[in-house]
């Protein structure tokens, strides 16, 4: 299947604008920062999460502790994406028990990740509430999940591909539409 860039929909300053606009909301909803803790999925949400902490730091002066979740095993649909799935490690080194959980994605689709996600936090103790912050909302849904936090809402094609590229792991900062040909 060949991959080709239809649209630019975000390049490095909008990022960095919605994730402090994301934090900005965060703070506001939560009436500050007491037991407030951020969860990224692996990939492309441990560096988003870290992103909003540290903009959180600067706004409030407190810096949330950051977690970070693999959801490998708690996909419902492991043996269709994978032969072989690689798991990679779940770094929570804080309890979740009682506190406020961000959780925090690149892209909400479909659902089912976030689905995989709540069963991971769920696994690490019974947090108070449990909240969504996505960098970007594409629709498509195929389950009853929203996100409490939107970057930026994209209405896609199925047949398109949402690319966020992060310079932590991609060396590069945008977010584009791939249109699959």
């Amino acid at each position: 299947m060949v991959r080709r860039q239809k649209a630019q929909i975000m390049e490095e300053d909008g990022i960095r604008r919605v994730l402090t606009r994301i934090a900005h909301e965060i703070i506001e909803n939560n009436q500050g920062t007491e037991d407030l803790v951020l969860i990224g999925v692996r990939t492309r949400g441990v560096p988003l999460a870290q992103r909003i902490a540290e903009r959180i730091r600067e706004i409030e002066g407190v810096k949330p502790e950051v977690g970070i979740l693999d959801i490998s095993l708690y996909r419902d649909d492991l043996t269709t994406v994978l032969d072989q799935p690689i798991v990679n490690q779940t770094e929570i080194p804080f309890a979740v028990s009682n506190k406020i959980v961000v959780l925090v994605d690149d892209v909400l689709y479909t659902g089912r990740t976030v689905r995989a996600a709540l069963d991971g936090i769920i696994d690490q103790g019974r947090p108070r509430i449990i909240q969504l912050a996505v960098l970007v909302d594409r629709g498509h849904r195929e389950l009853p999940i929203r996100a409490d936090y939107v970057g930026k809402n994209v209405p896609t094609s199925k047949h398109e591909v949402v690319s966020v590229r992060l310079r932590e792991i991609d060396q590069e900062e945008q977010i584009v539409i791939l249109e699959c040909l």
